[in-house]
């Protein structure tokens, strides 16, 4: 996810004296002297997104931990006890999900600069929760004044988390097994809402499993689900989302303010469907709120895109459809049969 400030100064774009000078020096200078003039960059601090990453690497860990105990034990967890390989267990959930999201987050850094666009180190966010983290993003710190920069750098991170989610997607789910659920189990357990790719790949490795049967994900085939959630809800077409992004370039500044609320709606509409949209959802409408449903402009945003990234908006949509689930997870009552 990327997010950039908003709106563009007024027409035209050019920038103020003042915003060249701190507080007290002279607003009035020559045009030609000003443009000799190095803009005053906000001060960066690497030690936060260092930290950020280690706490994420902690979290993710842990959290990988749990999910290598539960594939271990299966439906039996009374014969499994907790022990240090736990914890080198959980590296498999952990390095594969800080590789799909920093891959992501890093395509949008490195394409910001490749076109000279000023924006931060990548900031993960460690929570202990079953993922251990709620992602990561980045922040452009100056607007984008072309829309062909800005599809770029928007569909940059999902394209490149996408890349290193699918290989470990295949390699996860080759690693999981197909177990029996005992007849006498009773109990709460998670159940994963599967993607239209994840699908695919567990139905290319185990074909159909037998009835009273189930797949026992890895940890790895858990953090590419995971990956593959990630990279669907950073592909909502709403606002500040790397969907949104490129919603703005390829449809323009009316038709992308439509298609956010739409899918502002649709986000809402899916709580009824699962509550796990319910905090998502809610990001999504604050976001509304702080952000508004417009885009920030750029200055060609007439101008449209050229035939090879409507080509690439084509596959993020792809992208979009193969990653997305309408019920992500839900928690599910077992009775013996």
């Amino acid at each position: 996810m990327s997010v950039h400030p908003q709106p563009l100064p007024p027409e035209p774009f050019d920038r103020r004296p003042e915003d060249f000078f701190p507080t007290g020096q002279p607003a009035s200078v020559d045009g030609d002297r000003l443009r000799q003039l190095r803009v005053l960059r906000p001060r960066t601090r690497p030690w936060v997104h260092a930290v950020l990453f280690l706490l994420t690497i902690v979290t993710t860990t842990a959290a990988g931990a749990l999910h290598w105990g539960s594939f271990t034990a299966g439906f039996s967890p009374e014969t499994v006890q907790p022990n240090w390989g736990w914890i080198l267990g959980g590296v498999w959930y952990s390095g594969t999900i800080l590789a799909i999201l920093g891959c992501h987050e890093l395509g949008h850094y490195f394409a910001c600069r490749y076109y000279r666009v000023d924006a931060s180190l990548p900031y993960f966010l460690p929570v202990p929760l079953i993922t251990g983290t709620l992602g990561a993003f980045i922040r452009i710190r100056e607007p984008i004044r072309s829309k062909r920069i800005l599809f770029d750098i928007g569909i940059a991170g999902p394209i490149a988390g996408f890349l290193v989610a699918v290989p470990t997607l295949f390699y996860g789910v080759w690693m999981s097994r197909v177990i029996e659920i005992p007849k006498s189990f009773s109990g709460t357990v998670y159940e994963l809402g599967e993607p239209l790719l994840f699908q695919g790949a567990a139905w290319l490795v185990f074909g159909t499993p037998p009835e009273g049967h189930t797949v026992n994900p890895h940890p790895m085939a858990f953090a590419a689900w995971f990956g593959l959630l990630a990279t669907a809800l950073n592909l909502f077409p709403i606002g500040q989302l790397d969907g949104g992004h490129v919603s703005y370039a390829v449809l323009g500044p009316r038709w992308s303010t439509r298609v956010t609320l739409a899918s502002v709606a649709i986000a809402l509409g899916l709580t009824f469907v699962s509550s796990s949209w319910i905090v998502w959802s809610l990001l999504l409408v604050a976001m509304l709120f702080a952000f508004g449903p417009r885009h920030p402009r750029t200055e060609d945003e007439d101008t449209p895109l050229d035939r090879g990234r409507l080509a690439l908006a084509a596959f993020a949509v792809f992208m979009f459809v193969v990653c997305f689930t309408p019920a992500p997870m839900e928690i599910v009552q077992l009775f013996p049969r």
